[in-house]
This record gives C-alpha cells, sequence and structure tokens, in this order.
C-alpha cells in the first residue's frame, strides 16, 4: 500500500500522474477494482482533490515491480534518467525527489519514451536551464510516422500556437505563435511507413508530433495528432516516439558532462 497527502485541489488521475508511477501506469485497472482509497474511502472513478486529503493505492506486486524508468547516469550534479512510455516526467521527478534534492529542468510527453535530465544542485539547474535556453541542448529522437518522404533530409519551419482548452497545438505556415524548427532524416522506409532521426532546433508543447502531423506523416500510435485509422488497423496504443540521444555543449561548471553524449536505451525495432 502507497499512501500520500495533498497538498492542493487537484483531480485524482493529475494527482497520481505527478506522485506515483507505478500507480499511474495502472490507473485505469486500480479504479476498476477500487483499489484506491481517498479518505479511507473506496473511489471507482476519477474525482477531485483538497488538500489534506489522503491518498492510498493497492498495488498488485507485478504492478509494484513495473519499471518506471531507469538511471543512466548520476554524479553529484546531475541525473539522466530513461523514462518508459506510459509515465508523466513530473512522476519521475517526484520519484527522485523523496529521494534527495532535484529540479525538475524539462518533460516529455506521457507517451514519449527516452531521455530526462535533472540537476541536484541550484547551480547545475542554473547551468543546464541556460543551456536549454540558449540551444546548447542537442536532443535528437527517433519517430516512426506515416508514409514516405521525397526529400530524406529536412529542416522544417514553420509555427506554433498553443490551444489550452483542447490540450493541443495548432501549426502554421506563416507568423502565427512561437516560431520552430525541426530537423529530419530518413533513417529506413518500407511499407509505407518511414524510420526518422528528428533533431529538436526549438523545443515546444507537442512540437515533433504535432509538426510532423501537419506535413502529412503523423508519428504512428499518436492519439491525439495522428492516423487513427492507421492506428486501430496496426493496434497501437503508444506512440513511436524516442528521446534517443541528449547532449549539453558550454557548460562549464559541469565538466562531467560538458560534451557527453547521452542515449537512451529505447529503440524503435522496424
Amino acid at each position: 500500500m502507497r499512501e500520500y497527502t495533498v497538498s492542493e485541489e487537484t483531480s485524482l488521475k493529475n494527482f497520481t500522474d505527478a506522485h506515483d508511477a507505478q500507480a499511474s501506469f495502472s490507473f485505469r485497472t486500480l479504479l476498476k477494482r477500487r483499489d484506491v482509497r481517498v479518505n479511507g474511502g473506496k473511489v471507482g472513478e476519477d474525482v477531485p482533490l483538497h488538500a489534506g486529503d489522503r491518498v492510498q493505492y493497492f498495488l498488485t506486486p507485478a504492478e509494484e515491480g513495473k519499471k518506471a524508468f531507469s538511471v543512466l547516469y548520476e554524479d553529484e550534479n546531475v541525473i539522466v534518467c530513461d523514462k518508459e512510455s506510459g509515465v508523466q516526467s513530473e512522476a519521475v521527478y517526484s520519484a527522485l525527489l523523496r529521494k534527495g534534492e532535484c529540479f525538475f529542468l524539462h518533460r516529455l510527453d506521457r507517451n514519449t519514451e527516452g531521455l530526462l535530465i535533472f540537476a541536484k544542485t541550484q547551480a547545475a539547474a542554473d547551468e543546464l536551464l541556460n543551456a536549454f535556453r540558449e540551444r546548447r541542448a542537442e536532443k535528437r529522437y527517433l519517430a516512426l510516422v506515416k508514409g514516405s518522404f521525397q526529400e530524406k533530409h529536412a529542416v522544417l519551419k514553420a509555427y506554433l500556437q498553443k490551444d489550452a482548452a483542447s490540450s493541443r497545438v495548432r501549426i502554421f505556415d506563416r507568423p502565427r505563435g512561437e516560431p520552430i524548427v525541426t530537423e529530419y532524416r530518413v533513417l529506413r522506409e518500407k511499407e509505407g511507413l518511414s524510420l526518422l532521426e528528428v533533431t529538436l532546433h526549438t523545443g515546444k508543447t507537442h512540437q515533433i508530433r504535432a509538426h510532423l502531423a501537419h506535413i502529412g506523416h503523423p508519428v504512428l500510435g499518436d492519439t491525439k495528432y495522428g492516423d487513427s485509422a492507421l492506428n486501430r488497423k496496426m493496434h497501437l496504443t503508444r506512440q513511436k516516439l524516442v528521446a534517443k540521444e541528449l547532449c549539453f555543449t558550454g557548460v562549464k561548471s559541469l565538466p562531467a558532462i560538458e560534451g557527453v553524449r547521452f542515449f537512451s536505451e529505447k529503440s524503435i525495432y522496424f
């Protein structure tokens, strides 16, 4: 049994996603089994939570043992993690925070797996946040997408605008919202699908997924921007997107990771 105390108003699902990776994996199953309790009472649906509420999760041994992330590298300044699909970045942060001081720097979408970096000191957090802002953080992804490409390598430029009401973003070819730059390189093509290496030159919400969908090549398994008919045909419930590579330059106060390329153990087999 796992127990937490709520500190601010939220929903049960959002609280679970942010605080317990294992429970987040199995949230719908736990509700169906009525193995979630709020203030001692069993609940079978998402409910609002208030400050001071007690939340308890009763997970099976198999659910307890399900791995939410692994630590690929750690020193006195940073932790590099490999996140599983289906886990919120905030849940990884919460798990690390319970073991010691930790600073949240960036996030991956719930169903994107791969690399996340966290700082262990304020100085390291400042250095890495500056690197992200100044585009000295090199981020490469693997994406399996619909269709074949005439141009096997291209740098795409467009504009991204958030739509808070729908929790989506929209892509425009003319100035509207924030400018984005997405680079892709085709690694392999077969049977009407393409495996891409994608480099983010700007890091905006849902950028890769929305930008590739905008040019007619949605990420497979993407339930928000993807091809729902194709996803159903291929029985896909998780998007085929991996944060594969991460490298920082110009981080002089962090010599141990300066220029080091970290690689996720996740991949897309195609």
